[in-house]
């Protein structure tokens, strides 16, 4: 079937591709290309972790949200004792660095194979052992590894050489592998062949749930048998929110990237564009005080998602009466050109990717996953690379270890779709932390506030307010970010593109029917068309 994917590397966007080709439609493309993104993005996801996708049907015009993300484990066992697999590692990204936690006692209920299989059998038209076929290929004859996925290896070195299991994978022949090595992960082509025989039943009570509950017994983790049988994909309606003259099609929770986003997008509305030239000193204040505000709104969205039921929630949010005194401020701090005040926001896994999909019938596919950084191990025999989900400071704000078992864990995970008189004109959905907020609302602001073509709204220069300073990527003109210092903004002017910026690799439908494919080329982006 004709379509067009964008994702995070050639192989990913290629197995994709090879789908389309043989007659499968954009969830078959995007459940083949996950699954070899496992392999081949191997510095930013793994088999072990979990996801967020959103489906666009256009035989009906609605859209669904599938929520496989992870969820706390230690269900049917007791408080974890003093014997926990929970280790410190420190990374340095050079400007800063950041600890992460690994070992058994920071892996989360993993999701991805159970929410892949579920979207299969749901939409898909191949059969799994098809879709399995390019990742057990990558898997059995080796990956060969893009300059983007090497740096980011030598990046989390630590983690990825924490025990033996890794450093065989990762460092071969004593060194790091580098771009153009091939990656091969011992046992995982096995285990590959028994989820394409068997289905999602291998890592619910099968010989891959069996070896990943012993492990944990063995060595001091949470996760437990009840935890995989348990585990539940949500299908959830997305959030849908107006925008200018479009849909914007947003994840509920456990997304808090989606109704954070829906926020900004609504105070953005009440403000014109026109005036203020893209790239400009008046865009950059406009964008710094949205993203601003929305920071210092962030603490009442997690107390309402804490204390509500999540459609109360979004709707309290959301509610024109609460956004109302930040639309005020933004239009003051605009007025006065005097910045309003910036708050911290605690930063998230940066180790993500996203992939869009749109194939000839319309539907379409945003799918974004990630392993945290990687609990540090591979589960014996079986090539399988475990989360470190519970090991991230910022998904557990209430202290390590301290959600209730079987509780959802909240994500920043964003795949967002536009919608025009009922059509799909665009996915798009970024990796990278918190930034992955701010990815989405430029290349959304960029198309429909600026009318850029796909890849320029997706490549242009990106801004990200952290701690209250403009964090401002290399591209932007120098006089227009020295008149914004001028009006008393902070800036951190960066002299490269950085993958600090996210990864919003999209795709569009145009109005005459053109499919339209951008890969960010930040973070390896690539696209492929069948």
């Amino acid at each position: 079937m004709p379509g067009v994917i964008a994702a995070g590397s050639e192989l990913t966007a290629a197995a994709g591709a090879a789908m389309l080709q043989r007659g499968g439609n954009a969830v078959d493309a995007a459940v083949a290309a996950a699954f070899a993104s496992f392999i081949a993005e191997i510095g930013v996801v793994h088999l072990g972790g979990s996801g967020i996708a959103q489906i666009f049907d256009p035989h009906t015009g609605r859209s669904v949200v599938y929520d496989f993300f992870s969820a706390m484990p230690g269900l049917g066992a007791p408080r974890p004792g003093r014997d926990l697999d929970f280790a410190r590692v420190t990374i340095d990204f050079g400007a800063t660095t950041q600890d992460f936690h690994l070992g058994r006692g920071s892996v989360a209920v993993p999701g991805n194979i159970a929410g892949l299989c579920r979207l299969a059998a749901d939409y898909g038209r191949l059969p799994l052992a098809t879709l399995l076929a390019p990742a057990l290929t990558l898997a059995e004859q080796g990956a060969t590894l893009d300059k983007f996925q090497a740096d980011t290896c030598e990046l989390l070195r630590p983690l990825y050489v924490h025990t033996q299991s890794m450093r065989d994978i990762f460092t071969p022949q004593g060194q790091m592998l580098q771009a153009g090595d091939k990656v091969y992960i011992a046992h995982l082509a096995g285990t590959l062949r028994e989820l394409a025989s068997g289905g999602a039943e291998l890592i619910r009570s099968g010989r891959l749930a069996q070896a990943i509950v012993a492990d944990q017994q063995a060595h001091g983790g949470l996760l437990t048998a009840t935890d995989l049988a348990a585990y539940e994909v949500g299908r959830l309606e997305p959030i849908r929110l107006p925008y200018r003259d479009y849909e914007i099609l947003l994840p509920p929770p456990c997304s808090s990237g989606g109704v954070l986003t829906a926020f900004t997008l609504k105070l953005l509305a009440h403000f014109d564009f026109a005036g203020r030239p893209h790239g400009s000193a008046g865009h950059l204040q406009l964008l710094y005080e949205a993203m601003a505000a929305t920071t210092r709104a962030r603490p009442y969205w997690d107390r309402a998602a804490a204390e509500m039921p999540p459609a109360g929630a979004i709707a309290f949010f959301l509610d024109d009466a609460f956004l109302a005194p930040f639309v005020a401020e933004v239009r003051e701090a605009l007025h006065s050109r005097r910045p309003a005040l910036g708050v911290l926001e605690p930063p998230g896994p940066s180790n993500t990717s996203h992939l869009s999909v749109i194939d000839d019938e319309g539907l379409a596919v945003g799918l974004t996953t990630t392993a945290g950084e990687s609990a540090g191990y591979v589960v014996p025999g079986t090539g399988f690379i475990p989360n470190n989900i519970l090991g991230e400071e910022d998904l557990n704000p209430h202290g390590f270890h301290n959600w209730p078992a079987g509780q959802r864990i909240p994500t920043m995970m964003t795949p967002t779709f536009v919608v025009h008189n009922g059509v799909i004109r665009l996915v798009v959905g970024s990796g990278g932390s918190v930034r992955i907020r701010s990815a989405v609302l430029q290349v959304l602001n960029n198309l429909l506030d600026y009318g850029l073509t796909l890849d320029q709204a997706v490549n242009a220069p990106r801004v990200h307010v952290e701690n209250g300073v403009l964090q401002c990527e290399a591209g932007y003109d120098p006089a227009a970010v020295d008149r914004l210092e001028a009006w008393g903004y902070p800036v951190n002017r960066w002299p490269t593109r950085s993958i600090y910026f996210g990864g919003a690799h999209s795709v569009s439908r145009t109005v005459a029917g053109r499919l339209v494919p951008a890969g960010d080329n930040r973070r390896g982006g690539a696209v492929a068309q069948a």
